[in-house]
């Protein structure tokens, strides 16, 4: 069989066509397999094979993607801030950029909420509801607040200069009275005093008046007091 000058032309293209069209079958043959086994391996193989072909900005998503769920699932496992931290410093723009803020947000809330609550004092949980001004320990924070603000006297119970003696009168007056007077406590001496003050805990001012009327009835000295 002769080619002449003008079949040349026409047989090139078709191998060119013949070659292309076997191209993309391998390509699309390694891509559904790559799909198949969804790993990072497989993505990367497929892209070492086939670094521009139809399903190349695909396979770089997909490996986008599996890094990004990866990531995710390190910073869950942790459940910690510096976990999530981690995770934002990898993928910035991560599709779980968003709830790994959230996630910092409620552990940084969470801890000074425990913060606030050991101090326990309306400084302390004003401080906590002008920085964080939702969430549930929010609502805790103003419950307690309102409570704070509305308990301000104790019932004073006795006065000691010294430490064990007023907490053995403590331990004797819960006993005898911890049905009416639920907190007892020795608080230390503080300001210009000396002395180890036995009284019950923080309450309003009716309640006090109540409970220091029936610890009389039963001959128990007591006063009430603003504290």
């Amino acid at each position: 069989m002769k080619f002449t000058h003008a079949t040349i032309p026409i047989l090139t293209t078709a191998l060119l066509s013949t070659a292309f069209m076997a191209a993309c079958s391998s390509a699309d043959s390694d891509w559904q397999k790559a799909e198949g086994q969804n790993t990072e391996a497989a993505f990367q193989d497929f892209l070492t094979h086939h670094p521009n072909g139809p399903h190349s900005q695909q396979a770089h998503d997909r490996i986008q993607a599996l890094e990004d769920d990866q990531a995710w699932a390190d910073a869950q496992k942790t459940a910690t801030a510096d976990g999530y931290q981690q995770y934002l410093q990898k993928e910035p723009s991560g599709k779980h950029a968003d709830e790994a803020h959230t996630q910092i947000t409620a552990l940084e809330r969470a801890a000074a909420w425990k913060s606030a609550q050991s101090a326990n004092t309306e400084q302390a949980l004003q401080d906590f509801i002008q920085k964080y001004t939702q969430g549930p320990e929010v609502d805790q924070a103003k419950a307690q607040l309102q409570k704070l603000q509305s308990e301000k006297y104790r019932v004073r119970l006795g006065a000691f200069h010294d430490d064990k003696a007023a907490e053995k009168v403590r331990a004797d007056l819960q006993t005898r009275f911890g049905n009416d007077v639920h907190d007892i406590v020795v608080m230390p001496p503080s300001g210009s005093s000396k002395q180890h003050e036995v009284s019950s805990g923080p309450m309003t001012e009716d309640d006090a008046k109540a409970v220091c009327a029936k610890l009389k009835k039963a001959h128990q000295h007591c006063e009430v007091v603003k504290r």
